[in-house]
């Protein structure tokens, strides 16, 4: 008497192109180290295939999910049941897991842009301005993220249109400022005031920096004293943009933070299990450093 294969619940991640995603290393680690039976997966998914692949997995009692990588983020969202209030108010879903027959549309992007700042923004301030570069589609999660937390945001860009534009969309409450991009990389006189007690960010949203990208040009006179540099290129960990910060004297966080925060929000809602953290997070680099 034959016995079919037994099958593993499994998530993975979809996009184009897909080859470079850490992903698989990430939730892997955790499966390994909590001994949970599961896989998770690389799916290449090209724009034209969404519907279908999200048809197809709907139908599969083993799939407990997928991430989203770029450019799929925004496009999902007509395919899906409905959408998480933060991930329909960012306007990008990086998570999607089926919930009692429905396909529910996250974005763990900006818990995850968040978690290695919990410390500092846990703190009490009488101030917080956040310089952010970049207004692609990263932005958006940073954004709201740092709005949610009373930050003071002077958005860069490109286009300062653009900019505004993002700003008066994501959080029109808030008085935030524009500049263009270019405007950060000139030398600036102006003194600052006195920091203690403020929290100031200088944040790299955009790909600027990336393997195969162009520089970001800035110059560290526009960083107030004690300020935190946070880059979320991955590639390379270290750009040159944090190298300098560093050497500078600030305080540096680097895009691995970013993406091991967002995918512990997604492993949670796959597996049903807290992924383990703390002193694992340096075996974790490790292998992804490999």
């Amino acid at each position: 008497m034959s016995t079919s294969p037994k099958t593993l619940p499994y998530a993975e991640v979809i996009g184009d192109p897909i080859a470079q995603s850490k992903s698989p290393v990430i939730h892997g680690f955790w499966l390994e180290a909590l001994g949970l039976e599961g896989d998770y997966r690389r799916a290449h998914v090209r724009a034209g295939e969404l519907a279908d692949y999200l048809a197809a997995r709907r139908a599969d009692t083993d799939w407990r999910g997928c991430n989203v990588t770029m450019p799929h983020k925004q496009a999902v969202i007509p395919l899906l049941d409905r959408l998480d209030p933060l991930a329909a108010r960012i306007g990008a879903v990086n998570t999607i897991v089926p919930e009692d027959g429905a396909l529910v549309g996250y974005n763990t992007d900006a818990p995850g842009f968040l978690e290695p700042l919990r410390p500092l923004l846990d703190q009490v301030h009488y101030f917080r301005m956040a310089r952010v570069l970049g207004t692609g589609g990263a932005a958006r999660a940073i954004i709201a993220a740092l709005a949610d937390e009373h930050m003071v945001i002077v958005l860069a860009g490109r286009n300062v249109e653009k900019a505004r534009a993002l700003l008066d969309e994501l959080h029109p409450e808030g008085e935030h400022h524009v500049a263009p991009l270019e405007h950060f990389s000139d030398e600036t006189d102006f003194v600052f005031d006195d920091r203690e007690g403020c929290l100031d960010l200088v944040v790299n949203a955009s790909s600027l920096g990336m393997t195969g990208q162009p520089p970001l040009a800035f110059d560290m006179t526009h960083a107030p004293p004690g300020s935190v540099f946070y880059d979320i290129v991955t590639s390379p960990l270290e750009t040159d943009f944090l190298k300098t910060a560093k050497a500078a004297g600030f305080r540096t966080v680097d895009g691995l933070s970013m993406l091991i925060g967002q995918a512990d929000h997604a492993f949670r809602r796959f597996f049903g299990a807290v992924p383990p953290r703390g002193e694992a997070d340096a075996q974790l680099r490790e292998r992804l450093l490999a």
